[in-house]
């Protein structure tokens, strides 16, 4: 029996029992939509995570040291930025002032740094400049501000030329940062960024305990850490305890392997749905084979064989798992943009996933097609005849 032939056969079948078709791929549909979903929403997070995480900077190693005795001076961040691998480096000072502009005041992040924070931490202006080196040097009383707080105090305007206070003491407002939004729990907007030299007097410390370094690329990142984490020890005997040197690259395959697992085991869940469509289907082929076994009867006696008879059940069975996998397909897509749209997450559709959780419906039809299949082409055709 042609190929195309059985399939226009289970066709029929499935039109004549259109309301116990749909119940029948109704498993599969679930199924199918739900890895599409699941796996979407899963690598939606990672992707959101990951531009979390590259926002921050990128080849970016941070170190932090714990009290006063602990400082990172000019001279010891000097050795740092001089070790092989280093390519910029940029201390900070950061505290809390308080912002005023005519009648608006507020709390605001303070972050006292050098013109390197720019490429180190992979910072953008929007409007206006970012600092130099000059600014530094002649402790130049100038602030590039963040969109947030630019829209809190200049609403509507553009605030560059302008002059804010802080803590009382009048600053020249010569850039705007564009917007990076949170990262990890944390508003990069929200922030006013003045010269290193500025700030120490601003909020009267000198104590620098937190250093962002950037290495020259990708690949020796575990090399630059080895060494700034050599020169630490150097720098400060026997106080490991009170420093720390955080390799971002650690984080960001922490945080992959963590979706990934997270990824994988909703999809397994998914999947459970898959294998419980099967089932189903594997009950109505075994109905469907009792029901028609007086007309399998008739076909072996006219010549048909054993072979034609396990293909065309098995076709069937094929036909129904694929028809729930596109419907599923359609539906998970949907689903997906609707639930991406009102719970206002990242939704990442994957192609590899979608052509995935498709095939398996299809295996997870011919595995349990094979059985109810089997069955029928083994009857006998004198008992088919007689049966009832």
């Amino acid at each position: 029996m042609a190929i195309f032939q059985s399939i226009k056969m289970a066709l029929r079948s499935i039109r004549s029992n259109k309301l116990r078709a749909v119940l029948t791929m109704l498993g599969i549909i679930i199924g199918v939509s739900s890895v599409i979903v699941l796996v979407s929403i899963a690598q939606g997070s990672t992707k959101n995570v990951t531009s979390q995480i590259t926002n921050l900077g990128t080849n970016l190693l941070t170190i932090n040291t714990f009290g006063t005795d602990l400082s990172l001076t000019e001279a010891k961040l000097e050795k740092i930025s001089k070790l092989a691998g280093v390519k910029a480096v940029s201390p900070v000072v950061s505290g809390r002032v308080s912002v005023k502009e005519n009648k608006t005041t507020a709390q605001v992040s303070l972050m006292g740094t050098n013109a390197d924070y720019e490429t180190v931490r992979n910072t953008q202006v929007s409007s206006g400049r970012f600092l130099s080196d000059i600014d530094l040097e002649y402790r130049q009383k100038i602030a590039i501000i963040g969109s947030t707080t630019a829209q809190t105090f200049f609403p509507g305007e553009d605030p560059v030329g302008k002059s804010v206070q802080l803590n009382g003491v009048s600053f020249k407002i010569v850039g705007v940062l564009a917007s990076k939004g949170g990262s990890l729990g944390q508003s990069g907007d929200d922030v006013v960024i003045v010269p290193l030299s500025t700030a120490e007097r601003l909020v009267k410390t000198t104590s620098i305990n937190q250093v962002y370094l950037q290495a020259k690329n990708e690949q020796q990142m575990d090399m630059v850490m080895a060494e700034v984490e050599r020169e630490m020890a150097t720098l400060f005997p026997n106080k490991t305890d009170s420093y720390s040197v955080f390799n971002q690259q650690d984080l960001m395959n922490t945080m992959s392997s963590v979706t990934q697992t997270m990824t994988m085991m909703l999809g397994g869940i998914a999947g459970i749905s898959l294998l419980v469509g099967g089932i189903g289907i594997m009950n109505i082929m075994l109905v469907s084979v009792s029901e028609r076994t007086r007309e399998i009867g008739i076909r072996k006696a006219i010549g048909a064989k054993r072979r034609d008879i396990l293909l065309q059940f098995l076709i069937e069975s094929i036909v129904l798992s694929s028809m729930g996998g596109l419907i599923g397909v359609l539906f998970g897509i949907g689903l997906g943009q609707v639930l991406g749209s009102a719970l206002s997450v990242t939704v990442a559709f994957s192609s590899s996933v979608i052509l995935l959780a498709f095939l398996f419906s299809l295996v997870v039809g011919v595995v349990f097609g094979v059985f109810p299949a089997n069955k029928a082409s083994k009857l006998n055709p004198i008992q088919a005849l007689r049966y009832e």
